[in-house]
């Protein structure tokens, strides 16, 4: 049976944080578990493939809103809030879900729950046994501190032909910490497959190089408009340099690409997002994910 799911987990970047701490961010944890987590996810997605996917998110009791069409998809929207089960006052741990589910395409509603999960930034060692929203909200329960948090999000980016463009987005605060750990994922699904489209599927075999000069492009474009980098570029770019990543969207205004916290600029930035011109791709770019005239 031909796989159903292709679903690209981004590598980290080259560069989070100075060295001395690199390996100790939280947020690096966080990707380390997603990455590790993509063998199994797929495993479990794929042996689901003979039974039917649930239309909505897993979590009991969930609130699903009424539905909407983005573009020519048929969107519902779920919301989910709990603060821990029992706990009475302010410090209970909670958690919120405002996410979507897509009626005609329950693999891809199925594919949003779990990546969800997955991109809770906790160290794979140390990760309970969830893959869905709903198993993570048992674990979190058995382990969550007073006040902790976890707040997911996905909605849709964008559609564009035969892709419909999922923005997922994670934020974990955690007792103590200086503020919360965030985290974004894109999904490309493209219909006509039933399956997510990975980065070098949509560029040309060999246009690799040219993909990342032109991204290379935007981003010195957004360094040139950057304070911090402005201040002090040596230290600047010794501490953040650029990077690539594959964690792309896309829409109808280019190819958005994301950023992980920390990665090539300051906890203060976010996660950034550079967009590339689709005239800069002409000729690195498929012709089939590139607007039509």
């Amino acid at each position: 049976m031909l796989p159903l799911f292709s679903l690209p987990l981004r590598s980290p970047p080259l560069s989070l944080t100075p060295a001395s701490s690199r390996s100790a961010t939280p947020a690096r944890r966080g990707r380390r578990a997603l990455q590790a987590g993509g063998a199994a996810l797929c495993i479990a997605l794929l042996a689901a493939c003979g039974s039917t996917p649930p239309e909505t998110i897993s979590l009991p009791s969930q609130q699903a809103g009424p539905s909407v069409v983005k573009g020519d998809v048929e969107v519902k929207s779920i919301e989910w809030k709990r603060s821990k089960p029992g706990c009475k006052g302010d410090d209970c741990p909670r958690i919120e879900v405002d996410s979507v589910a897509f009626p005609a395409i329950p693999r891809l509603t199925q594919l949003i729950d779990h990546v969800l999960a997955y991109m809770t930034g906790t160290d794979q060692r140390l990760r309970g046994p969830y893959e869905t929203l709903d198993e993570y909200a048992v674990w979190f329960w058995k382990t969550a501190q007073p006040r902790d948090a976890t707040y997911f999000k996905a909605n849709v980016k964008d559609t564009v032909g035969d892709i419909v463009a999922v923005e997922l987005h994670t934020q974990q605060y955690f007792a103590g910490a200086a503020h919360g750990i965030p985290a974004t994922q894109y999904l490309n699904w493209q219909r006509s497959s039933g399956r997510v489209l990975a980065l070098d599927e949509a560029i040309i075999p060999g246009r690799h190089d040219q993909f990342t000069a032109a991204l290379r492009k935007v981003y010195d474009k957004w360094l040139a408009g950057n304070d911090d980098a402005k201040r002090d570029p040596t230290a600047y770019a010794r501490t953040f340099p650029f990077s690539e990543s594959d964690n792309f969207a896309l829409t109808r205004d280019g190819v958005v690409v994301k950023y992980d916290a920390y990665s090539i600029a300051p906890y203060s930035h976010g996660e950034p997002e550079l967009t590339i011109p689709y005239e800069a791709l002409v000729g690195v770019f498929k012709p089939e994910f590139l607007p039509k005239k």
